[in-house]
């Protein structure tokens, strides 16, 4: 059997809008757009609040349950699924059998449909309880929405107040509004419909705690359009979620010029990291191509930059520094030294703001809190006909969590540099070894298909500080190490061995422990094991 639909062709010339639906919970200019309405000779009708609203303004409105004849009911939730409404927002005007059915049963069209939605994704940031979220469910709005959307040929539907001015420039130039508009405006309505009932759906998996919904949807708010994405070749753009979590989305950006893709993806992961030392004092990582270059604490935020900028000076030219801290000026300072293309910290003074107002491309961002590091949320990724979704990786380990494996325990300053070790692991691409000494990185081996050539990596540049500053002996000397997986064989511990590590952190579970254990013992070294491992791909 096969479905024969009515027939229509969009006007070539503009719809005039005669008769207009205003139902909206953000009231932001709303009396402002309707006194234009009402100037360009609309009709308004309206419900509830709204309604009452364009009255008290003095606006000339009449209540959609005078045009239905039925009142509001069942607390608002039923008062505008009715066919004198969808019927005056899907009718195809330039179809007889549509127009016969309007005049027969006195439906009148409606060219304008306003509307967003109830604050559903508000009320669940508030904590609402499950039976408030559930009344903050908007049925009516989205069946209009569609209604309208659907029937975009001849009808105008807005569901976002950035659109009221858009709107009266087509009202004021083409006498109604172009079929190419309404298109545009149809777009945004469906987007926002799916992003709403995204909102729904990902609460209510949360809250009836089912982590694999037979579907999933991820929904977004555009933020800016990029120059372009990783590469010149590629368009991209930023969206948003609307998590409230401080970090790149949330920030306020005080100079400097517009965030590129990658600085967005940069500055994210830097961020992240340095929230794993929140109220731990002074911390600072320098990140490069999503990868930590260097992480340092200190007694200052000066000092931590310049212990996290030593592990690898050449590498934090022209990267992404975050702070845990209040950027002072001190730190400014010694940060201006160097080209540097974000800085990212959850408040600034204003001196420290005066010294980077004379790097006019630096970019500078405050979010005003540090994200909460032991609070998850998904992780999405994409792949070739799907997208992999998982929760982020929060977990932590406490001394207590620790099983010491070798003869050797390690002293109480090397469980302080294995816990800091291990954040920092946490972080860098996988294969991830991490040398630190005393708070502060001395080598990172990062993103390596061996992890015997990531700890080759790692003690090659903390043998780079010591060329660079003339010392003696590396860095790596009297460090401690971090390994985000296991060892799977001795050859990389016979490496860290080699190169002064004294003490390592990783997680265990190869088929090879035991002979990597013997290897630490024989090489003096001590191991603890965590039964964790912090894969980042």
């Amino acid at each position: 059997m096969s479905i024969t639909a009515p027939t229509s062709s969009a006007p070539t010339a503009p719809v005039a809008v005669r008769r207009a639906l205003l139902s909206v919970s953000d009231k932001t200019g709303l009396l402002d757009f309707a006194r234009a309405l009402h100037g360009h000779g609309v009709e308004l009708l309206s419900t509830g609040g709204t309604a009452k609203a364009l009255r008290d303004a003095g606006l000339p409105v009449r209540d959609v349950a005078e045009i239905t004849g039925f009142p509001e009911m069942m607390d608002g939730r039923v008062k505008t699924l009715h066919p004198m409404v969808h019927g005056g927002l899907l009718a195809l005007r330039d179809n007889a059998d549509h127009v016969a059915a309007m005049e027969t049963h006195g439906i009148g069209a409606i060219d304008l449909l306003v509307v967003n939605l109830y604050p559903f994704e508000e009320t669940v940031a508030k904590g609402a309880d499950y039976a408030t979220c559930v009344e903050n469910i908007d049925i009516g709005g989205p069946a209009m929405i569609r209604a309208a959307s659907k029937n975009h040929a001849f009808v105008a539907v807005v569901t976002d107040v950035e659109d009221y001015a858009a709107v009266l420039a087509q009202l004021a130039e083409n006498g109604g509004t172009t079929y190419a508009f309404r298109q545009r405006l149809a777009l945004t309505a469906y987007a926002r419909t799916a992003a709403y009932d995204t909102a729904v759906s990902t609460w209510l998996a949360a809250a009836i705690e089912e982590p694999a919904p037979r579907y999933r949807s991820f929904a977004g708010k555009l933020a800016q359009t990029l120059r372009y994405g990783e590469n010149p070749h590629q368009k991209a753009a930023f969206y948003l979620d609307g998590s409230a979590r401080p970090g790149v989305a949330t920030a306020r950006q005080w100079q400097g010029k517009e965030l590129s893709y990658n600085n967005i993806n940069d500055t994210d992961a830097a961020f992240e990291l340095v929230a794993e030392f929140a109220g731990q004092g002074p911390a600072v990582a320098i990140i490069k191509h999503a990868n930590p270059c260097g992480v340092g604490k200190g007694a200052t935020l000066s000092e931590a930059y310049q212990r996290a900028y030593r592990c690898d000076t050449t590498s934090a030219f022209g990267g992404i520094v975050a702070l845990n801290q209040t950027l002072d000026a001190a730190t400014a300072e010694e940060i201006v030294k160097i080209f540097t293309e974000v800085v990212i910290a959850p408040d600034a003074t204003e001196e420290a703001k005066a010294v980077f107002a004379a790097k006019k491309n630096l970019r500078l961002l405050t979010t005003g809190a540090l994200p909460d590091s032991k609070t998850g949320f998904l992780s999405v990724r994409q792949v070739s006909g799907g997208f992999l979704v998982q929760d982020s990786d929060v977990d932590s380990v406490t001394p207590a969590d620790l099983k010491v494996v070798t003869q050797r325990a390690p002293s109480g300053q090397e469980l302080e540099d294995l816990f800091f070790a291990w954040k920092v692991a946490k972080h860098v691409k996988s294969n991830a070894i991490v040398y630190v000494k005393d708070g502060a990185t001395v080598g990172v081996g990062a993103g390596q298909m061996s992890r015997v050539d990531s700890t080759m990596i790692g003690a090659r540049k903390a043998g780079e500080i010591a060329a660079a500053e003339g010392l003696s002996e590396s860095p790596a000397v009297g460090s401690v190490a971090a390994s985000d997986a296991f060892f799977p064989f001795p050859d990389g511990i016979e490496v860290l061995a080699a190169n002064g590590v004294r003490a390592i952190i990783q997680p265990g579970g190869s088929m090879n422990d035991k002979a990597v254990i013997e290897a630490a013992d024989r090489l003096g070294l001590a191991m603890v094991l965590t039964g964790q491992r912090h894969f980042r791909h």
